[in-house]
């Protein structure tokens, strides 16, 4: 069964922006942190952006000020928008919910 269903990714050039959604299914409960990580080829998965339930939210550093992470007070759904991209945010993106992943979108960013 699909817990986490992304959609959004696609290609930007430099200076644009890009909105990824992730839809959680509602059978998962008790969730205390959602996230958005990415991932380039040869490389670890890392942090992009987390928020708690509480609304308490986590940025790398390397998109502080560019990209927002939010959720619907239902919690099921939250979205990452980016703004400002640059070309190095080119990645696969995945979204997470407890222990739970996404599939992953392809976010491409041309200069």
């Amino acid at each position: 069964q699909v817990q986490l269903v992304e959609s959004g990714g696609g290609l930007a050039q430099a200076g644009g922006s890009l909105r990824l959604s992730c839809a959680v299914n509602p059978s998962i409960i008790n969730i205390y942190v959602r996230g958005w990580y990415r991932q380039i080829p040869g490389k670890n998965r890392e942090m992009v952006a987390t928020i708690t339930e509480s609304g308490t939210t986590n940025y790398a550093d390397s998109v502080a000020g560019r990209f927002t992470i939010s959720r619907d007070l239902r919690g099921n759904t939250f979205d990452l928008q980016m703004d400002n991209l640059k070309v190095e945010d080119t990645a696969v993106y995945y979204c997470m919910a407890g222990t739970n992943w996404g599939q992953g979108t392809q976010v491409t960013v041309s200069s």
